[in-house]
Parts: C-alpha cells; sequence; structure tokens
C-alpha cells in the first residue's frame, strides 16, 4: 500500500499549468491588429496631425471624435493608431537587430572558446554595465539623436545579454555527437557553427526575442516620454503619454489610450513567449 501525498508534496510535482487557449489567442489576434495599426500608421500621421483649435480638448465620446481632441485640437484616436508605427516597429528592430548580433558574436564565443570567447565575453560585460536609459539621454543631449540613432543604440545596449544567451545554448550543444561528427568530415567551422549548431539553441532565441521586445517597447516609449528619439507633438505612444499629462482633467483618453496599449502590447508578447516556452517543454526541449 502507497504511502498518501501530502497536499504540500503534491503541489511541488504537479506541472506547470499551460495558459488558458483562450487567452493566447487573443493575444494572437490582439497583436495582428497592431500590427495591421503599424503598417497603416504612415499614411495616417498628416491626417492625425491636423489641427482644429476651435475643437481643442474635446471629451472622450464627442461627435466624430471617439477619443476627444488634445489642446491642439488632433483627434486623439488618430493620433494614436498613427502613433503604432513608431512605438512598434522601433523595438521590434531592437529585438532582431540585438539578437542577431547575439546569435554571431555568442555562437562564436560558445563555439570557439578560448581567447576569443574572453574578449567577447569582457566586451559584453562592460556594455552589460552601462545604464541604458541614462546613455540614450547622454548620446541625444550630445549629438541630438534622432529616433532611428535611439533604436541603432538600443541595438548595441541589449545585444550583450542576448550573447550571453545564445553563448550558454552553444556551450550545452558543442559537446554533442552531431558536432564532433560534423567535424570529422571536415567541414569548416563557420558552417558547423551557423548551420548546424545555431538551428539548435533556437527556442532560446525565440522566446528571448519576444522578451526583448516588451523590454525595448516600454524602454523606447519611456526616452519617449522624456523626448529622446522624438520630436514634440510626434505622432508616438510614449511622446503622446507625455503631452497628455497637462490635458489629464480634460481629456484623460489622451495619456490613458497609449498607456494602456503600452501595457496590452506588453501583456500579450509575454503571453505568446510563455505559451512557446510550454509547448518546447513538453518536447522536451529546453
Amino acid at each position: 500500500m502507497t504511502a498518501p501525498v501530502s497536499p504540500k508534496t503534491a503541489s511541488v510535482v504537479l506541472p506547470k499549468r499551460a495558459r488558458p487557449d483562450w487567452l493566447v489567442r487573443i493575444s494572437v489576434v490582439f497583436l495582428a491588429l497592431i500590427a495591421l495599426g503599424a503598417i497603416v500608421s504612415p499614411f495616417l500621421v498628416e491626417a492625425a496631425s491636423t489641427q482644429s483649435i476651435l475643437d481643442a480638448l474635446l471629451p472622450p465620446g464627442s461627435p466624430g471624435h471617439l477619443l476627444g481632441t488634445d489642446e491642439l485640437g488632433r483627434d486623439v484616436l488618430l493620433l494614436t493608431v498613427a502613433g503604432t508605427g513608431s512605438a512598434v516597429v522601433g523595438p521590434a528592430l531592437i529585438a532582431l537587430g540585438s539578437m542577431s548580433l547575439g546569435v554571431l558574436f555568442g555562437t562564436l564565443a560558445g563555439y570557439q572558446r578560448g581567447w576569443l570567447d574572453a574578449l567577447i565575453g569582457r566586451i559584453a560585460d562592460v556594455l552589460l554595465s552601462l545604464p541604458v536609459m541614462l546613455l540614450a539621454i547622454v548620446v541625444a543631449g550630445i549629438f541630438g539623436a534622432g529616433y532611428w540613432v535611439t533604436v541603432l543604440l538600443l541595438i548595441v545596449l541589449f545585444a550583450p545579454s542576448d550573447i550571453r544567451i545564445v553563448r550558454s545554448g552553444v556551450l550545452e550543444q558543442a559537446p554533442r555527437p552531431y558536432v564532433e561528427a560534423a567535424q570529422m568530415l571536415s567541414l569548416s567551422p563557420w558552417r558547423i557553427m551557423y548551420v548546424h549548431v545555431a538551428p539548435n539553441v533556437w527556442p532560446l532565441i525565440a522566446t528571448n526575442l519576444l522578451l526583448n521586445t516588451s523590454i525595448a517597447l516600454v524602454t523606447l516609449s519611456s526616452l519617449s516620454f522624456l523626448g529622446v528619439g522624438v520630436a514634440p507633438g510626434s505622432a508616438d505612444w510614449g511622446r503622446q503619454i507625455s503631452d497628455g499629462r497637462s490635458v489629464m482633467a480634460d481629456n484623460p483618453a489622451m495619456l490613458l489610450a497609449p498607456a494602456l496599449l503600452i501595457v496590452l502590447v506588453s501583456m500579450a508578447i509575454n503571453v505568446i513567449g510563455d505559451q512557446i516556452t510550454e509547448r518546447l517543454r513538453r518536447k522536451g526541449i529546453r
């Protein structure tokens, strides 16, 4: 007769509960709508920038202005949709760019080891020690950095963590038999690294890519809020939150709409990332 399992013990051995399917589906549909908004946003910038002082500070629900207007009479809904492009395209490029550097240098460091690994590791340590927000503000103050310069700077500053993550995955793959077989076939180190080894760490790459997109969204929006990367009055969620503080009492939607979208997009990305991780775990992939 087996001994009874205490509730405390049972809670330890129970598998992690997966995200509800409906939540994942909603997240996918929501991100698809955001992507659509990013595609059409360049065509809405001119309409969103149209000013009408006579219609300034209309409250949400006003005729012809679902979310009201700002102090310049610009439609808040149009302004929010037009800001989708700068709000989400930049973070996506930051995540893709930093992960590309992570795959390039992380695979090189993890496979070659030796002095090359030490050199890449020291450079990554230096970059990781730099405060991202403060450095971006300093660069903007010295060089007058625009939006794309800020994106490029964040790619460089996000890359060290990706390098470390990819390196750890490559270190785990390097001793495996398929790598030894490729070496015995006299394949070039570059072919072994990027054709055979790197694709086997793609679960790490995929999950960290989504995580970086979420972090980059918040970081870039925070910099825009502080006036870094975008001009005053631009169609951008972070800048819109900054401009909306002064009209919060008259039209709270000016601030709440972009702030809510930033939160929801970040949550949706994290939900999908967790789902991908859970499915890989079920298949025995780490």
